[in-house]
């Protein structure tokens, strides 16, 4: 039962969220126009009346009052956020050897003491 009725649900909602309700009520006024006008009036004056637009019914009425409402609700301005991003390529540079280096090495001042040499290595024999 709650299978069915959830089913149902989204049906009703797709329905609604398409439009096609305002279809549906339009064929049912269709129809009953078409039944009213032929128990008074030939068949096919029964069709030309209820297509025409001359004769709408209250259904008729109630449906292009609603498709109106609905059409200006849309017309209303969206704002719509367009987010984008780029994806940019990280490039790292090491720092510059010119940006307040000397350029040579002679012209460095030499070391106060000079380092010491290591120890000599002790042979395992």
């Amino acid at each position: 039962m709650l299978r069915w009725l959830s089913r149902l649900f989204v049906v009703c909602a797709l329905i609604f969220a398409l439009g096609a309700h305002w279809a549906i009520l339009q064929s049912l006024a269709w129809t009953s126009m078409v039944i009213a006008y032929s128990q008074k009036a030939p068949f096919k004056e029964a069709l030309r009346k209820t297509f025409d637009g001359q004769h709408p019914c209250k259904l008729c009425r109630f449906v292009a009052e609603g498709q109106k409402s609905e059409q200006r609700q849309q017309t209303r301005p969206v704002v719509k956020l367009d987010v984008c991003f780029v994806a940019q390529r990280l490039t790292l540079f090491p720092p510059r050897l010119d940006a307040g280096y000397p350029a040579r090495m002679d012209c460095l001042p030499a070391p106060a003491e000079a380092l010491p040499t290591p120890p000599p290595r002790r042979l395992h024999g």
